[in-house]
C-alpha cells in the first residue's frame, strides 16, 4: 500500500492502537474519530496551563501568571504527557512506516514534534535559551484536531455501506397458515412467505403474490419515485411498500440477495486502486525525501551560516511541520470515498475505480439492444382488425392466449385487459410451432404465426398483408387470428423499446459521444430500433461471442469504447471495452465482467457515470494542484528564505497553515455532496 493511499489505513490502525484496539474494525471511521476526538480534548485541556505559563506568551498578553513552588515544572511536566499522550498515535504510527520502509506523514509529524520535544527539555535543563514547550503542546493539539476533522469527513462520505445495512429491517412477519409470527430476518428460507405492512421494508428478496400500488426502490436503484408492481414481479430487499401491505414469497436471503451484492460492489470500490491516487502516492512519498532534506538543510544553513542555534532548531521544526502531507494524502481518497458513497446512493456501482477515471475519456457508447435499450419483452404494437373492431380483436385473441405462460401470450393478454373484460375461453391446446386454440363463446379461434395460416390452407387476405407489411419491414412478429377457415386480422408485436433509451441517446450524442448499438437480431429488426432512438451506427446478427470483437475493432480505429449491456450474453465485450458496464443488475449483481455496474435498467445511467467520472477526476486534480502548490510556496517560506525581509512562520503557525491545507481539500471534496446524477429528473 502507497502513501497518500494508504495513509487513512494507518490513520485508523493508529487510532485503535491508541484505544488499544488492534483487532478492531477498519471500517469504522466513527470510532476512529471519536479516539481522536478524546484526544484532542483532553490534549487541549492540558495544553492550557502550559501556554499560560509560557514566559513567552505572557509579555504578549501582558499578564503575569500566579507563581507558586515548582511552577517550573508545569510546562515540562504537562507538556511531556501531551507530547507521550496526545503525540502517540503519531509516534507509533512513524514506527509502523518506518518497519514497512514506508515514510511519510506520521514519520513527518513524529520527527516534529519529537525535536520540539527534545528542544524544549534541552531549554528546560538550561541547554538552549527557547520557551518551546507551549509550541510542542499547540503543534500537538492542532495534528489531532486536524486527524479529528478528517476522519469525521471520511467517515461521512464513506457512509454508503453503513446506510446499506441499515436498509434491512432486524424482524420480518412471517405467514404461516392464517396466523403471523415475528421472527429474526435471519431466520427466513427460501419459500416462506412474509408480510410486509406499508411504510415497511422488504426483508429478503423475493416475489410478490399480490399487486401492490407502488413500491419505493430509490435506496437500491436510485429511482425516487415508486414504481407500481404487479403479482408475480420481483422485489429486492430493502425497498418500502407504499400505500397497500403485501405478501412476499422469499427467493433469496443473506449473501444470495440484491442488496448484498450492492454491498460487495461498494466495498470492492472502497478497495480497488486509482490512477490519479498512484500519482498523489508518488508527489506524497517524494514530498517526504524533500521535506526531510530541507529541514536538515535548514537546520545546518541557520546553524553554521547565521550561527544561531535557537532558530536553526526554530526553522527545522518549522519546515517538518508545514511540509507534512495532509492535504495530499487526503486529496484523492476523500473524493474518492465521497463519490463511491454518491454513486451508491443513487444506483451507480463503482466496482473498479480505473473503470471511473477511464469514463471521462470515452468517445463512443457501444448499448447492446435487447435488456439494455430495449425491454427484452414482447408488446403489442399494432392492431388490424378486418371488421374495423380493434379492441374485440385483442380482447378474443387474449382469451384465447390467457392461459398460456409464452411471453407472446402474456403480452397479448396484458393488452387485452386493458381493453376491458375477456370472453370466456376453454378448451385452450396449444400447436407447438403453430399457435394456440381455444373456444370462446362456443367458437373456434386460433392465434399464430404464418405457419398456422399454412397448416390450415388459408391464404391472409391481401388488405391485411398490405396493412401488415409495415411492421413486417421492421422486423415485428405477425400474429394472425382466424376463426375456422376466416383469417378475423392481425397483431404486430416487437420488442418493447425502453421510454429512457431516446433521451439517453441523445443526450450522450449532444456532449459529443458516438453512439453505436449492437445485437444479434435481424437488420431489419435493428435498423428499425435504431432509426427510432437516432442511431446511426448498427451492428446487427452478432452472435455474443463476437461481440468483443467488434469492441476490439472500434478500440483498433482509435476509439475508446464503453460497453453498456446486462452482463450475462455482454460479458466478454463489457471485459473488451475500456469501460464495461453492466445495466439492470439482477440477483446476480456481482457481475464480474463489468467495471460499473447500474442498479436499475435506465439508460441514461451512462449519463450519470460520465458526470460523476468528470467531476470527480475535477475535484482530484484541483486537491493536487492546491496540495503540490502549497507545499512548494509554504516549504521554502518555513525554511527562512524569506527572513531578510522579516517574513518568517513559527511553528504553531506552521500547524495551523498545514490544517487549514487540508481543510480547503475537504471542504472542495465536500462539493461532489450537490452533485446531481440525474439531471433529467430536475428537467421532467
Amino acid at each position: 500500500m502507497t502513501v497518500s493511499g494508504a495513509h487513512v489505513a494507518d490513520h485508523e490502525r493508529h487510532a485503535r492502537a491508541a484505544a488499544g484496539n488492534h483487532g478492531g474494525d477498519a471500517h469504522d471511521h466513527g470510532d476512529h474519530a471519536a479516539q481522536f476526538r478524546d484526544r484532542f480534548w483532553l490534549s487541549l485541556v492540558l495544553s492550557l496551563p502550559v501556554v499560560f505559563y509560557s514566559t513567552m506568551v505572557q509579555p504578549w498578553f501582558g499578564y503575569s501568571a500566579p507563581s507558586f513552588p515548582g511552577d517550573g515544572l508545569v510546562a515540562p511536566v504537562l507538556g511531556t504527557v501531551v507530547y507521550l499522550y496526545g503525540g502517540w498515535p503519531f509516534l507509533t504510527g512513524a514506527v509502523d512506516e518506518f518497519r514497512d520502509r514506508r515514510p511519510g506523514m506520521m514519520l513527518l509529524i513524529a520527527m516534529a514534534i519529537t525535536v520540539a520535544f527534545g528542544a524544549s527539555w534541552a531549554t528546560s535543563l538550561g541547554l538552549f535559551d527557547l520557551d518551546f514547550w507551549w509550541e510542542l503542546a499547540a503543534l500537538v493539539v492542532i495534528m489531532l484536531l486536524g486527524h479529528w476533522m478528517e476522519m469525521r469527513a471520511l467517515g461521512q462520505a464513506r457512509g454508503a455501506l453503513s446506510a446499506l445495512a441499515e436498509l434491512l429491517p432486524d424482524e420480518a412477519e412471517r405467514v404461516r397458515g392464517d396466523a403471523l409470527e415475528t421472527v429474526a430476518v435471519s431466520d427466513l428460507a427460501e419459500g416462506d412467505v412474509v408480510l410486509v405492512r406499508p411504510g415497511g421494508r422488504v426483508p429478503a428478496d423475493g416475489e410478490l403474490l399480490s399487486s401492490i400500488a407502488e413500491l419505493d426502490e430509490s435506496m437500491v436503484t436510485g429511482e425516487s419515485r415508486p414504481v407500481a408492481r404487479a403479482a408475480g414481479a420481483s422485489v429486492a430487499a430493502g425497498t418500502v411498500v407504499a400505500g397497500s401491505s403485501a405478501r412476499v414469497r422469499v427467493t433469496a436471503v443473506g449473501d444470495a440477495t440484491r442488496l448484498a451484492g450492492i454491498q460487495r460492489l461498494v466495498a470492492e470500490a472502497e478497495t480497488s486502486t486509482s490512477r490519479t491516487q498512484a500519482l498523489a502516492d508518488r508527489a506524497a512519498g517524494l514530498l517526504f525525501y524533500i521535506a526531510t532534506a530541507a529541514a536538515v538543510l535548514t537546520f545546518l544553513a541557520w546553524l553554521l551560516f547565521v550561527r544561531d542555534a535557537d532558530a536553526a532548531v526554530t526553522r527545522t521544526v518549522t519546515v517538518l511541520v508545514i511540509s507534512c502531507p495532509h492535504a495530499l494524502g487526503l486529496a484523492i481518497p476523500l473524493v474518492i470515498a465521497l463519490a463511491t458513497s454518491l454513486s451508491a446512493r443513487q444506483g451507480i456501482l463503482v466496482r473498479d475505480r480505473l473503470s471511473l477515471e477511464r469514463m471521462r475519456d470515452v468517445d463512443t457508447v457501444l448499448f447492446d439492444k435487447t435488456g439494455t435499450l430495449t425491454r427484452g419483452e414482447h408488446a403489442l404494437t399494432g392492431v388490424a382488425a378486418l371488421d374495423g373492431d380493434d379492441d374485440r380483436l385483442v380482447r378474443l385473441a387474449a382469451a384465447v392466449e390467457r392461459e398460456s405462460e409464452h411471453p407472446v401470450a402474456r403480452a397479448i393478454t396484458a393488452a387485452g385487459l386493458d381493453r376491458g373484460a375477456l370472453p370466456t375461453a376453454s378448451g385452450f391446446r396449444s400447436l407447438p410451432g403453430r399457435g394456440v386454440e381455444g373456444t370462446v363463446e362456443g367458437a373456434e379461434v386460433a392465434v399464430g404465426g404464418p405457419a398456422l395460416l399454412r397448416e390450415r390452407g388459408i391464404e391472409p387476405p391481401t388488405e391485411l398483408v398490405e396493412r401488415t407489411a409495415g411492421f413486417r419491414d421492421r422486423g415485428a412478429s405477425v400474429l394472425y387470428v382466424v376463426h375456422g377457415s376466416q383469417v378475423l386480422g392481425a397483431l404486430t408485436l416487437e420488442d418493447q423499446q425502453r421510454t429512457e433509451s431516446r433521451e439517453a441517446v441523445t443526450r450522450l450524442r449532444d456532449r459529443g459521444l458516438r453512439v453505436a448499438m449492437i445485437t444479434g437480431d435481424a437488420r431489419q429488426v435493428a435498423d428499425a430500433v435504431a432509426a427510432d432512438l437516432g442511431i446511426e451506427e448498427v451492428f446487427a446478427e452478432v452472435l455474443p461471442e463476437d461481440k468483443d470483437g467488434k469492441v476490439r475493432e472500434l478500440q483498433a480505429a482509435g476509439r475508446r469504447v464503453a460497453m453498456v449491456g446486462d452482463g450475462v450474453n455482454d460479458a466478454p465485450a463489457l471485459a473488451r471495452a475500456d469501460v464495461g458496464i453492466a445495466i439492470g443488475a439482477g440477483t446476480d449483481v456481482a457481475i464480474e465482467a463489468a467495471g460499473i455496474v447500474l442498479a436499475s435498467d435506465d439508460p441514461r445511467g451512462v449519463l450519470s457515470v460520465l458526470e460523476l467520472s468528470q467531476a470527480g477526476y475535477r475535484k482530484m486534480l484541483q486537491n493536487l494542484v492546491w496540495a503540490v502548490g502549497y507545499n512548494a510556496v509554504a516549504l521554502p517560506v518555513a525554511a527562512g528564505v524569506a527572513a531578510p525581509i522579516g517574513l518568517t512562520i513559527p511553528p504553531g503557525l506552521a500547524a495551523i497553515l498545514m490544517s487549514v491545507s487540508t481543510v480547503v481539500v475537504v471542504l472542495n471534496a465536500q462539493l461532489l455532496r450537490g452533485l446531481d446524477l440525474r439531471p433529467w429528473r430536475a428537467a421532467a
